[in-house]
């Protein structure tokens, strides 16, 4: 606590995983930031540090590794697929980790997170806008900030890597269909 840096966990390039901090106590690894209502992320969640400049592939060990840990945390503390974020997601513009390599597809397969399906009806990526994007950014859990901007690179970063560009109609139908399938607070609807 004196120095607010610590980690649950840290997983080396070749998959050693070491315990760092027990799982039942506080650790210091997010930061400032928000994930849905949540503003202290640090007292909510299980940080997983990865050995890794987020530039270079994550190595196939070291990604084995990850998904077992996080099978048996998710299973301990029954964490929804949904509620897996990165730092990226919860403090956009602060931090970009895990980065644009870490495979979330590969975790999204394992029913370890979530990715986008099938594009909504034509229609409604049609009428988008940075409004409505923002507003499905928010639905989906994407509240420390509301500068467009960001939010459309933390989007990008863990949804559509290396990919730059105006916002566009794929950005728009991707959080669509993450906002309706997995809104950050299960009692809200969204449109």
């Amino acid at each position: 606590p004196a120095t607010e840096v610590s980690a649950h966990y840290l997983i080396a390039e070749d998959g050693e995983v070491l315990s760092l901090v027990p799982e039942a106590l506080r650790a210091w690894h997010a930061g400032a930031g928000a994930w849905g209502a949540t503003k202290d992320v640090n007292s909510r969640s299980i940080g997983i540090e990865l050995a890794n400049t987020g530039l270079a592939p994550f190595e196939a060990p070291q990604m084995e590794a990850q998904e077992d840990l996080q099978r048996g945390i998710q299973a301990r503390w029954h964490i929804r697929p949904e509620r897996v974020i990165g730092h990226s997601d919860m403090a956009p513009g602060r931090k970009i980790d895990p980065g644009p390599r870490f495979d979330w597809q590969r975790l999204a397969r394992e029913g370890l997170a979530v990715w986008p399906q099938n594009p909504v009806d034509d229609q409604a990526t049609v009428d988008f806008d940075e409004s409505r994007f923002a507003n499905a950014m928010a639905a989906f859990g994407y509240t420390a900030t509301t500068d467009a901007g960001l939010l459309l690179k933390a989007f990008r970063l863990r949804f559509r890597p290396l990919f730059e560009g105006p916002l566009d109609t794929t950005d728009f139908w991707m959080i669509t269909d993450l906002a309706k399938r997995f809104p950050v607070d299960v009692n809200a609807a969204w449109a």
